[in-house]
């Protein structure tokens, strides 16, 4: 449960480092386009170490 709090965490940090935090607060993550979405998920797993 711990791990998927830090997970939610650094999917929001994430997300505002790349300027998409107003975007996401507004329409949620399913307003996000893919590549915005990718973005996120490539950054989450190089911070994470995992490939």
């Amino acid at each position: 449960m711990k791990e998927d709090l830090q997970q939610k965490r650094l999917k929001y940090e994430i997300a505002e480092e790349l300027g998409l935090l107003p975007k996401l607060l507004e329409k949620g993550w399913a307003g996000l386009t893919a590549k915005e979405s990718g973005m996120v998920g490539g950054l989450m797993s190089k911070r994470s170490g995992k490939k």
